[in-house]
């Protein structure tokens, strides 16, 4: 990992960064403006962003009562910065602050993802469901 690297729970300055890097990973299909971004985070229970200097490089957040379940999404890293050990020192971090305030993470993944959260010790336990809805 880059030593410029930096992880930090205090968002950007400007989530114009974060649209850039949803984007780069085809997440944007929702068409979120930077102040969707900006409100997602903020009401998130948890979030952790990482940067390069001053680049948001990556992201990840976690949704919670904050007292049973949180459910981690979002976790995204820029493809140029993908296979640096960012991403896992993320769901790292965000393991141990759910550990810490006895919060059990869960999420959901596509099927490709399954190898690579197992290794964080997660087990599929259910099928999840989705229902469109018009935005």
């Amino acid at each position: 990992m880059r030593n410029s690297i930096n992880f930090t729970i205090e968002p950007p300055n400007n989530f114009e960064q974060l649209l850039t890097l949803y984007e780069s990973l085809g997440w944007n299909s929702l068409d979120l403006t930077i102040n969707d971004l900006e409100r997602m985070c903020n009401q998130s229970w948890y979030a952790i962003y990482v940067f390069d200097e001053k680049q948001l490089v990556g992201m990840g957040r976690v949704i919670s009562d904050g007292v049973i379940t949180g459910v981690i999404c979002g976790l995204c890293v820029l493809p140029s910065y993908q296979s640096e050990g960012i991403g896992k020192e993320m769901m790292n971090r965000i393991i141990q602050h759910c550990e810490q305030n006895r919060v059990v993470p869960q999420l959901l993944c596509v099927e490709s993802l399954e190898p690579y959260y197992e290794t964080f010790g997660f087990k599929k336990f259910t099928i999840g469901m989705s229902k469109n809805i018009n935005r």
